[in-house]
C-alpha cells in the first residue's frame, strides 16, 4: 500500500512502536468523580502535547496523541449515573460492605471501569463481584468464584 493512503495517527504510533488502547465495549458509566477525572486527564495531556510539540518530539507527541484519542472516546462515551439516595437496592455508584465466612468484612465502593481501583477500595462495575451485586439488599448474599459474601450495609459512597 502506499504511503500516502496510510493515517496520520497510524504513522505517528509506528513511531513510538505503540498501539492504540483498547476501548471496553461496556457501557461507561461514569461518577461525578470519574467524569472529573476524565476532564482533568484530558486537560493535562492536551497540556502535555503542546509540550512535546514544541520540543519537537516525536515519541511523546505520538504516546499523547494515542492517550488523547482514549480518553476522548471516553469522555464522549460517558454516561453519568449517581445511585437514588436511600436506596435498599445495590447500584452503580453505591458503596457496599460486605462480611465474608470468616467474618472479614470488605468496603467496595462500585464505579466506572477508568476509575475503579481495588487497592483504594472501589471496583468496576463490570467486575463479577459488582455483577453480583446488583440488585441485592442487605442480608442477601453474594457468591463469588465459590466465596459467600453477605452484604451488611449499604452507602451513597
Amino acid at each position: 500500500m502506499s504511503r500516502a493512503f496510510t493515517r496520520e495517527e497510524d504513522s505517528e504510533n509506528a513511531i513510538a512502536g505503540i498501539g492504540e488502547r483498547p476501548v471496553s465495549q461496556h457501557r461507561n458509566l461514569v461518577t461525578e468523580r470519574g467524569l472529573a477525572l476524565i476532564d482533568s486527564e484530558l486537560a493535562e495531556l492536551r497540556d502535555e502535547l503542546a509540550k512535546a510539540e514544541k520540543r519537537a518530539d516525536r515519541e511523546r507527541i505520538a504516546l499523547m496523541s494515542r492517550d488523547l484519542r482514549y480518553w476522548t472516546a471516553r469522555r464522549e462515551s460517558a454516561e453519568l449515573s449517581v445511585p437514588e439516595p436511600g436506596s435498599d437496592l445495590v447500584r452503580f455508584g453505591m458503596g457496599v460492605t460486605l462480611e465474608g465466612d470468616d467474618g472479614r468484612k470488605v468496603h467496595w465502593k462500585i464505579v466506572g471501569e477508568d476509575e475503579a481501583d481495588p487497592s483504594k477500595g472501589s471496583i468496576s462495575h463490570v467486575s463479577p463481584m459488582a455483577v453480583a451485586l446488583f440488585g441485592k439488599k442487605v442480608g442477601d448474599v453474594a457468591s463469588v468464584n465459590g466465596k459467600e459474601w453477605e452484604i451488611v450495609k449499604l452507602s451513597d459512597s
